[in-house]
């Protein structure tokens, strides 16, 4: 997928910090325009983490067809690299058969990886090598794999947990195999030039806004059972080593559940989390300046934005 393979095809993006509505603005959207949603969201390829993910129900979808959502177990690999060739192969399919094709989510690296000229050809696993790594991690703890990653690549150290032996080995591993550390590959910074004819807009509101109604989220996820659905994870043998147990609101509650903290503690860490989680996300995607913002602060601004995005997809599509 180099270069101007693509450069024609539609693509609409609706990214943001979490908690702005992207969802149910995309699946308004969609369903005016005769789109087709493609989850950009790391959390919610894994099935049975639907509560803290905030998943989007079958009522929610609207009707609306919605990829790479409930793809794989917690515990089995998924990664960008992935998640870039299948939205890639999905996009194609979407337009092959004349519909929109809208990804929506806030996981900016996934976004990012697959409309720009990303390349993780070159990066494949070592079945031999992964296992020498992981005798390491038995033999001598997982600080020693961290300590290796961050001699030879501080960044990507830098963005891990100590004990995320996953992330760390597959970050080794690249090393090894192209000479390269694997932040070489995310050039946060340097938005290229995409390879769609893209439509990127980002849902934005008043910080305090903001983070108030992520507090309210959190709170309904756990009157919707959020502690029952960590804990049944924890029964069904996930551990909370693995990335996907690691997540927003699982790592917290299965903190409590494990006797680590209390419930009120964990939930006012996660609430803490999330905050931070939305501002880095900010952080992020305003180096993108490809992005539209659009604010969902005012009574109505939803239905303005929907109206914003279909107006803005139908004339472009016309032209196509």
């Amino acid at each position: 997928m180099k270069g101007t393979m693509q450069e024609n095809l539609p693509l609409v993006v609706i990214t943001g910090p979490t908690a702005t509505g992207k969802s149910d603005i995309g699946v308004k959207a969609a369903a005016i325009v005769g789109g087709e949603i493609i989850s950009a969201d790391s959390m919610l390829v894994y099935r049975g983490m639907d509560i803290g993910t905030a998943k989007p129900s079958a009522e929610q979808m609207g009707g609306i067809t919605h990829h790479l959502i409930d793809i794989v177990e917690p515990d089995e690999e998924y990664n960008v690299s992935l998640f870039q060739q299948q939205a890639r192969s999905i996009i194609k399919d979407i337009i092959s058969r004349n519909k929109i094709p809208f990804m929506v989510g806030g996981t900016g690296l996934y976004i990012r990886s697959v409309i720009d000229d990303y390349d993780f050809s070159d990066t494949g696993g070592d079945e031999s090598y992964r296992k020498a790594l992981q005798n390491v991690v038995v033999e001598r703890g997982p600080e020693s794999l961290y300590k290796q990653l961050s001699e030879i690549d501080p960044l990507t150290a830098k963005k891990l947990h100590p004990r995320d032996v996953r992330r760390i080995i597959r970050a080794l591993e690249v090393h090894k195999h192209t000479g390269r550390p694997i932040s070489s590959y995310h050039t946060l910074d340097r938005p290229g030039q995409p390879l769609y004819n893209l439509l990127m807009f980002g849902l934005t509101m008043e910080r305090e806004a903001l983070y108030k109604r992520i507090e309210q989220r959190v709170d309904l996820m756990l009157a919707a059972g959020l502690v029952e659905e960590v804990a049944r994870l924890l029964r069904m043998g996930f551990s909370t080593e693995l990335s996907s147990m690691r997540g927003l609101g699982y790592k917290e509650i299965a903190a409590y559940l494990t006797g680590a903290m209390s419930l009120d503690q964990a939930v006012d860490v996660l609430k803490r989390n999330t905050r931070r989680f939305a501002k880095r996300q900010l952080t992020w995607f305003r180096r993108d300046n490809r992005i539209r913002w659009l604010s969902v602060d005012q009574p109505g601004s939803q239905e303005f934005i929907v109206q914003e995005i279909t107006r803005t997809v139908a004339g472009v599509s016309k032209g196509l």
